[in-house]
């Protein structure tokens, strides 16, 4: 459990540091994620009811702004993916924008005929893929 808690602070104090970057430099990424699609997603919590942020790659594909739950492949879906299951309204800032959203998983056989586009676009998603059994989720944001 302690082991848990110190890779939740670690990866709580990465993602605050991304979002200040973003913040500070108008959704600029760099280090890691330099040239990446950032945006900043803010759900309610799917226990907590609080709001919760964390940076995300997001990809433009087919007319629709999709995020991927890939978690670098973990077993389990991260928790933004719980959050915006139970409850799909959520917030983005992009860019300079900063805007409201539904979520809207893709359902099996969407995400199955997408999967590979994210892939052509995205190409170390195919790595996340192959290190877990399970489907990784797929989302269309759709502004409000």
């Amino acid at each position: 459990m302690t082991e848990q808690r110190s890779d939740a602070n670690a990866l709580k104090a990465f993602n605050a540091g991304i979002v200040d970057q973003f913040r500070a430099s108008g959704s600029k990424a760099g280090g890691q994620h330099q040239g990446a699609n950032l945006l900043l997603l803010t759900t309610t919590g799917a226990k907590s009811g609080q709001p919760r942020l964390v940076p995300l790659a997001n990809l433009f594909i087919d007319n629709k702004m999709l995020i991927v739950g890939a978690y670098a492949g973990a077993d389990i879906d991260p928790a933004w993916v719980n959050n915006l299951r139970a409850n799909p309204q959520a917030h983005v800032e992009l860019g300079t924008e900063s805007f409201d959203v539904i979520a809207r998983e893709l359902p099996p056989a969407e995400r199955d005929e997408t999967f590979p586009k994210i892939i052509a676009a995205a190409p170390g998603v195919a790595d996340y893929q192959a290190k877990t059994s399970r489907a990784i989720p797929l989302f269309e944001l759709q502004r409000i």
